[in-house]
């Protein structure tokens, strides 16, 4: 398992990291922690999850009671206020099991929070980082323009934005942002919500980028061994490799 510095947080994450979020649909959470554990024996370190999947943050939360300390975990909350914010983070922290989240990720549609913003949001941001409880602050989202705002405000130590083979084009310009910024870049949907199957070829097209971390959503133990099987043996990148990866942009575009 390759680990690289994620973004200016300092943490050493596994490359590729597992998505908690579909979780739900494993079936139970025996099959939920079996999965999830395997995962972690594999040397994945890095698990994302969400207070918008409660269901979720709990399985997860069990799973990796153990072995807390070996692991990073991120969540994020859609929050309307720092109240709200506040909230959700006492249940985040009581569904993971834990006294502090390592990653907290404000998650918006076309909203940015900033330093002397009325609605208190960052403010917040920045008194739970003070007291301990958060260790690192991120942003998510899906619009392009609110992506590159909070690229350029750099108040942000990472951002999570979908990613995958056949995303638009401009969205690789944000991975570049990142990367001048030193910002990490958490690519959510590697497999575009599951309209993918060609696993080695989404692999290696996002091997490719040393500063994107792909959230895996695995939800049963066969798809989870395909990703680590290509995680040890990425696919090369060569001509043969770029024209299969055109074709699949073209069908789908």
């Amino acid at each position: 398992m390759e680990y690289v510095r994620l973004g200016k947080t300092n943490l050493l994450a596994s490359r590729t990291a597992f998505g908690a979020m579909s979780l739900k649909h494993t079936g139970d959470a025996e099959t939920a922690s079996t999965l999830i554990r395997k995962a972690y024996e594999a040397g994945i370190n890095f698990f994302d999850t969400s207070r918008s999947n409660g269901a979720s943050e709990k399985l997860l939360g069990d799973a990796l009671y153990e072995v807390r300390e070996n692991v990073i975990i991120a969540t994020k909350s859609k929050a309307a206020s720092g109240q709200e914010l506040l909230r959700d983070l006492d249940e985040s922290l009581g569904a993971l099991h834990c006294d502090a989240i390592d990653l907290y990720q404000y998650e918006t549609e076309n909203f940015v929070p900033t330093v002397d913003g009325k609605d208190g949001i960052y403010q917040t941001l920045l008194t739970m980082k003070a007291s301990g409880k958060i260790k690192h602050i991120g942003a998510v989202t899906e619009d392009f323009d609110t992506a590159s705002e909070i690229i350029k405000t750099e108040l942000y130590e990472t951002i999570q934005f979908p990613f995958s083979m056949i995303s638009p084009l401009v969205t690789a310009s944000l991975v570049g942002l990142c990367a001048e910024r030193d910002m990490g870049f958490i690519a959510m949907q590697p497999l575009c919500g599951g309209v993918l199957s060609n696993i080695p070829l989404a692999f290696g097209f996002l091997h490719q980028y040393e500063n994107v971390f792909p959230l895996w959503g695995a939800e049963t133990p066969e798809e989870l061994s395909q990703i680590l099987y290509f995680n040890d043996r990425p696919p090369v990148i060569d001509e043969a490799f770029q024209r299969d990866v055109e074709k699949l942009r073209t069908f789908f575009n």
